[in-house]
C-alpha cells in the first residue's frame, strides 16, 4: 500500500554478529544501481538480488526505511539498439520486455512483502534471512523499475526529446492504452509503479540521494497519483524539478501539483529540469547539501565494518 503521511514507527536495524555476504548485482546494470542505491540507502539497507522462496528472486534489489520498503526491478533490453527500422514495431516489443513483464513482476513481489514479510531471504536456499526486520506495523510498499535500452534511439526519434528520458501518463486509462506516440508510457494510477530509465535512474538517485529526500519525493509523488484524474510528464526528471519548485511553508514540504482545487490534472513540459538545474536555487541547494556528506561517510564506514563483521563492542548497532 501507498501513503501520503510518512509513518513514525521505524523497522529495526540490522542485528550485527557476523559478516553479511551480501551481492553486488548479477548484471552491469544491476551493479550499477547497487552502486546508486548504497549511496543513497546506506549499504546496510539496501541489498541486491533478495529470495522470496528457493531458487525465486522476490526483485533485483530491495531497500528498507522506517516502514518503507523500496522494491527495484531493473532491465536492460536491446530491442532498439543499433538501426531501428520501424520505431513503432521496436518501441512495442522494447516495452514488452522492459516495462510490461516488471510491471507483473512488481505486483507479485509487492504482494509477497505485504502478506510474508519475513520471508526475505539473500540466498537463493533461503537459509539467510534479510538482516533487516521490516516493521510489524504498516508497512508502505513501492516498486521501482529501471528500464535501460531506449535512451539512444529516444533522442534519435525526435529532435524535440531533449534528453532521452521516457514521458510517463498515470491515468485511469491504466497501462495498455496505447500511445500516440513511441516513448510515452501509461501507467495506472491504482498501485503506482515509478518507472525510471538509463537517464533518470542516475538523476533521481544522485540528486534523492539520502533515504529521507528519496521517500519525502515517492511519498508527494503518490500523493499526487491519488489526487489527480492524471499526471503526464516528459521526463521524471522535470517531475523532480517541479517537485522543487513547489514548497508548502505550513507543512514544511514540497509537493506535486497546485494549491489550486479547481484543477484535476497535471502536465509537467520537457526541459523543466535543465532549467531547474542552471538556477541560483538549484546552486544553493548543492552548495547546502555539501555539510551532510561527511556523515554519510562515517555511517558507510560502520555499515561497512557490521557488513565485513569487524565492527567492536556490544552495543546494538
Amino acid at each position: 500500500m501507498s501513503s501520503t503521511e510518512t509513518p513514525q514507527e521505524e523497522c529495526e536495524t540490522p542485528a550485527v554478529t557476523a559478516a553479511i555476504s551480501k551481492s553486488l548485482g548479477l548484471t552491469s546494470t544491476e551493479q550499477y544501481l547497487s552502486r546508486l542505491c548504497d549511496r543513497t540507502f546506506l549499504k546496510l539497507w539496501s541489498y541486491p538480488n533478495p529470495y522470496r522462496e528457493s531458487g525465486k528472486e522476490l526483485c533485483d534489489l530491495i531497500a528498507v526505511f522506517e516502514n518503507h520498503v523500496y522494491l527495484f526491478f531493473d532491465r536492460e533490453t536491446k530491442a532498439l539498439m543499433g538501426d531501428v527500422g520501424d520505431f513503432n514495431l521496436a518501441w512495442e516489443r522494447w516495452k514488452k520486455e522492459a516495462i510490461s513483464k516488471q510491471i507483473k513482476s512488481a505486483k507479485k513481489a509487492r504482494n509477497h512483502v505485504l502478506k510474508n514479510r519475513d520471508k526475505i531471504y539473500l540466498d537463493a536456499a533461503c537459509t539467510v534471512p534479510l538482516p533487516v526486520k521490516l516493521s510489524q506495523g504498516d508497512i508502505f510498499v513501492h516498486t521501482i523499475i529501471v528500464a535501460h535500452g531506449a535512451s539512444e534511439a529516444c533522442k534519435s526519434y525526435s529532435a524535440d526529446n531533449v534528453s532521452g528520458s521516457l514521458g510517463i501518463i498515470y491515468s485511469d486509462d491504466g497501462y495498455d492504452t496505447p500511445s500516440p506516440v513511441p516513448f510515452v508510457v501509461h501507467l495506472e494510477r491504482a498501485e503506482p509503479v515509478h518507472l525510471f530509465d538509463s537517464h533518470t535512474v542516475d538523476i533521481m538517485l544522485g540528486e534523492l540521494d539520502t533515504f529521507y529526500d528519496f521517500t519525502s519525493y515517492i511519498v508527494a509523488k503518490e500523493a499526487a497519483i491519488a489526487k489527480y484524474d492524471s499526471i503526464s510528464y516528459a521526463g521524471e526528471e522535470d517531475l523532480l524539478a517541479h517537485y522543487y519548485g513547489n514548497f508548502d511553508d505550513a507543512a514544511e514540504s514540497h509537493f506535486i501539483g497546485t494549491e489550486d482545487a479547481r484543477y484535476n490534472s497535471v502536465i509537467i513540459a520537457e526541459g523543466e529540469w535543465e532549467g531547474f538545474r542552471s538556477s541560483d536555487v538549484y546552486k544553493r541547494k548543492k552548495l547546502a547539501d555539501q555539510a551532510s556528506y561527511l556523515w554519510d561517510e562515517l555511517l558507510q564506514l560502520t555499515s561497512q565494518n557490521a557488513l565485513d563483521g569487524t565492527l567492536l563492542g556490544d552495543a546494538n548497532f
